[in-house]
């Protein structure tokens, strides 16, 4: 997929726990977890935007577009 999810990256930096990041959100830890391993189709503008108001950064620090074709073969 050429939209790569860098919300471990953003959470590392901010030294903040997946479960921490999902309760200050409102979201389930299941559902934080498929963002952040990439499985997610759609983001909601407002899950977005909470998750950059918790971790303090932008957009384009969660996602990132990249058209290198996927290694995986699917």
């Amino acid at each position: 997929m050429p939209i790569i999810v860098n919300l471990d990256v953003m959470l590392a930096k901010r030294k903040m726990r997946s479960n921490e990041l999902a309760e200050h959100i409102g979201i389930t830890t299941a559902n934080l977890s498929i963002l952040k391993t990439g499985k997610a189709k759609a983001i909601r503008f407002s899950t977005l935007e909470a998750i950059c108001k918790a971790l303090d950064c932008q957009p384009g620090d969660i996602l990132e577009f990249s058209d290198v074709p996927d290694s995986s073969g699917a």
